[in-house]
């Protein structure tokens, strides 16, 4: 069962600015069943928890088109070609969506986001000590409000809903690891 299966052909489906996507046809080893899959294929991502000295957690407030809502979430997003590694990403996201930066950087974990048809990982960073260092430097099209909150109030948050976004939740699952010593 552990025999990968087997690629016959694939084919570029379309650019869509963030993502693309191909079609694959594989072969299962074990039954000799084909079939055609869709993969997307996009660039690594990154989350930030930022914790101030005070035991606040940095949160962004931003409107959401998928699902056509407001979101609470942690600084993110995608490690560009630029960044020579994720963790330069964390930090660039950090001081573009929040205008803080942090003293301390610790990488927590990674999760795939959806290995069913997704190629990338979402790295989750430890931001302490972060603090006001400019001005918010937000692409085209973000409109993001910075929301500080206690530490003790984000987890009710996810409880009760407040904060659905899986990946945001993911990141707090490394935090909470972390926290008990276990990372």
């Amino acid at each position: 069962m552990d025999e990968k299966w087997t690629r016959l052909q694939s084919r570029h489906a379309g650019d869509f600015a963030i993502f693309s996507v191909r079609l694959d046809r594989s072969v299962s080893p074990s039954t000799g069943f084909q079939r055609e899959f869709t993969v997307m294929e996009t660039v690594d991502w990154v989350n930030v928890i930022a914790r101030t000295d005070a035991g606040e957690i940095l949160l962004v407030r931003q409107f959401r088109h998928g699902t056509r809502e407001y979101t609470l979430e942690i600084p993110g997003g995608g490690v560009d070609a630029r960044d020579s590694s994720p963790e330069e990403a964390a930090r660039r996201e950090l001081r573009e969506e929040t205008g803080y930066e942090a003293r301390s950087w610790v990488p927590l974990g990674v999760v795939e986001p959806n290995p069913a048809f997704q190629t990338n990982r979402c790295h989750t960073y430890l931001a302490e000590g972060a603090s006001p260092s400019s001005k918010m430097s937000l692409d085209p099209g973000e409109e993001i409000e910075v929301i500080l909150r206690p530490e003790s109030e984000v987890l009710k948050m996810m409880e009760g809903g407040e904060i659905a976004h899986a990946l945001v939740v993911a990141a707090f699952y490394w935090y909470g690891i972390h926290r008990a010593g276990r990372i």
